[in-house]
């Protein structure tokens, strides 16, 4: 299970939260500009945008879960078991594999506009990266630096849903979960006020009852509403620091926690880790789970015209500033 969402103060933000039970060791990743992409159906390339993200470096490929490029554009791929569809190998189509669509789109891509016009060629193909590395059903949350798309490979075909709140979890479809939001359009940030009964002495006796109902369990509708609400609702400063420092609290308000969701034979899905990726900058801050300290790279530090992936281990371990 997992949460993307996207943020703009000054500059602009996208990244997510990972909730998995198992790690695939997994690394922050560059892929420079000359790096040659080779795609199981379509044409390759051997030279595109420059991109940053967490992926699963397999025989030199970047499996990403999410990344952005020298462009702003942003793009994580998101657990969507049971609604994910994909087509077999299709003629007149270009026939792009699910797990090398973020690369697909970003090496070429810099606008929302842009990736909406690849699109109407393209068929999600049922092709797997390996035997021992099947197709995974997902859906994508697509972000340039003003405005979002969610894209959904479904039985009824490829759908593009425009994402007026940058948010993005797993089931149910994304148009579900926008409908869903009018069961709380009474929430609120202010002080809750009586409208149960005029003939009723009723008070507030507590901060925050305004926002009463808001859901708190870990499903993927409740984290849906609370990540829109948190996010949308959400104050922070102008600068880098108080930016990145706010977009891992919105994060943070759906957090896993080890213990409370047991997926059996003694494992848990917890939040591996939560990423957050200044678009203007090309910069990918992350912490883990065992490591709350916020850790950045910044991509443009790096050879950008290489054709080598550049990668770096996470900073697992908790990283702890005694004061005295």
């Amino acid at each position: 299970m997992c949460t993307a969402i996207t943020y703009k103060t000054n500059d602009h933000y996208f990244g997510r939260n990972l909730d998995l039970e198992y790690s695939y060791n997994e690394t922050v990743t560059i892929t420079p500009r000359n790096y040659e992409f080779k795609f199981r159906k379509v044409q390759g390339v051997k030279s595109h945008y420059a991109m940053i993200g967490m992926a699963y470096v397999q025989d030199d490929y970047p499996l990403y879960y999410d990344a952005i490029n020298e462009k702003g554009l942003g793009m994580a791929g998101l657990n969507f078991p049971g609604n994910a569809f994909y087509n077999e190998v299709k003629e007149d189509k270009d026939n792009v594999a699910p797990f090398e669509f973020i690369p697909y789109i970003l090496s070429s891509c810099g606008t929302i506009e842009e990736v909406k016009e690849k699109l109407k060629n393209i068929n999600l193909a049922n092709i797997n990266y390996s035997d021992t590395l099947p197709v995974s059903p997902l859906h994508w949350i697509i972000a340039d630096k003003e405005n979002s798309i969610t894209v959904e490979s479904v039985k009824d075909g490829l759908k593009i849903y425009d994402n007026p709140v940058g948010v993005l979890t797993n089931n149910p479809t994304f148009d579900i979960h926008m409908f869903n939001l009018n069961n709380y359009m009474n929430l609120s940030v202010e002080q809750a006020v009586n409208n149960f009964s005029k003939d009723l002495q009723l008070e507030p006796y507590s901060r925050g009852m305004g926002a009463m109902g808001l859901p708190g369990d870990l499903s993927s509708a409740s984290r849906f509403v609370k990540a829109v609400f948190t996010k949308i609702n959400s104050k922070s400063g102008a600068n880098e620091s108080e930016s990145i420092s706010q977009f891992f609290h919105i994060l943070g308000s759906v957090y896993q926690q080890r213990g409370c969701v047991h997926m059996g034979e003694g494992k848990y899905e917890i939040t591996i880790y939560s990423s957050c990726s200044n678009q203007d900058k090309g910069i990918y801050y992350y912490t883990t789970y065992e490591n709350s300290q916020i850790t950045g790279i910044d991509m443009h530090k790096e050879d950008l015209d290489s054709s080598k992936l550049i990668s770096y281990n996470l900073i697992e371990g908790q990283q702890i500033k005694m004061q005295n």
